[in-house]
């Protein structure tokens, strides 16, 4: 019993040891990168100020009562119990509206990016840079074309270009409301930013298109693929995995984000009948109408934690083992 008694007192000193020479070489090791933290400096310190010090504030303020007058009252969970059980036009009109133009103008612009892409990348190189410069465009001019095409397009009188040309067709015997109406407005609403959708996530597309080695399609080929068809699924799309998943995170994040539209086609928040309501407006009608900032800021955490849910069902759909 003797015998054993320095055993067991070496053993808390064996472990601190053992803790000391952890630390030091992990301490070596962040030494021997020192060179390297000089090159992400920059990307960390803009990621600090103005992505996690943001959110970390939003998510504090959520739980605060506050009007930009009077200083901030914690009041606990109460904005989002009021979210949930008490917003009637959150629940009744702001939800479905969002999902539903999510779920539309998301995967049907995430398509059209990506046919269009595919398109452009079997035309000749000389049309090809004119027709992508077309494509994206739409997205550059974001609002302007609001006041240019779009408004003056879908104006509810009959000097409104598609009313004239529908009423001159006899197609229509009265001017159509297209922004003003609770039944035109969502519809409105998603054509216009199917029109506008070619950003960032169609430009990587192509370039992974046009990157693809052509080797692949000639092997294909002696393979017994004859098909555009077939050359699509089992040649462009395996080859292009990383550049769908980056536009189908750019769809479905631009979608969620792309509901102010519907104020800018009627000119009025919140949108006639509620028709284009959704949670970007909603936000903006508590926000910036209400003043009631704290509830407003609960409802940016809600719409954060729907985006981060989408991003996790694109990577489970498009995303492979590696990149996780």
């Amino acid at each position: 019993m003797l015998k054993s008694e320095p055993l067991v007192l070496q053993k808390p000193h064996s472990s601190a040891n053992r803790l000391r020479n952890k630390a030091a070489a992990a301490l070596q090791t962040i030494w021997s990168f020192r060179a390297s933290y000089i090159f992400i400096a920059p990307f960390m310190v803009c990621f600090i100020i103005f992505i996690m010090v943001p959110v970390i504030a939003a998510f504090a303020l959520s739980f605060m009562y506050y009007n930009s007058l009077e200083p901030p009252r914690f009041v606990g969970w109460a904005n989002f119990r009021y979210m949930l059980s008490q917003d009637l036009i959150l629940i009744k009109y702001a939800l479905p509206n969002t999902f539903k133009f999510a779920v539309i103008v998301g995967p049907g612009g995430y398509i059209a990016s990506f046919l269009l892409a595919w398109l452009i990348s079997i035309l000749p190189g000389v049309y090809r840079k004119w027709f992508t410069l077309a494509m994206y465009t739409p997205s550059l001019a974001g609002g302007v074309t609001m006041g240019i095409i779009w408004i003056p397009l879908l104006s509810g009188d009959r000097i409104g270009y598609l009313n004239s040309f529908l009423l001159k067709a006899g197609l229509i015997n009265e001017p159509v409301l297209w922004v003003t109406s609770k039944e035109y407005l969502m519809t409105s609403m998603i054509v216009v930013t199917l029109w506008s959708s070619m950003g960032i996530g169609f430009l990587a597309m192509l370039a992974g298109i046009l990157n693809v080695n052509p080797e692949l399609y000639e092997a294909a080929k002696l393979d017994g693929i004859r098909s555009r068809l077939e050359e699509i699924w089992y040649i462009t799309i395996p080859s292009t995995k990383p550049q769908m998943l980056f536009g189908a995170v750019m769809a479905i994040v631009g979608a969620f984000k792309a509901g102010g539209i519907g104020q800018q086609l009627s000119g009025m928040n919140p949108t006639p009948q509620y028709a284009g309501h959704v949670i970007v407006t909603h936000i903006d009608d508590y926000g910036f109408i209400r003043f009631e900032l704290g509830y407003a800021t609960a409802l940016s955490v809600f719409l954060l934690v729907l985006i981060y849910m989408a991003n996790k069902l694109c990577w489970r759909l498009f995303g492979t083992k590696e990149d996780e």
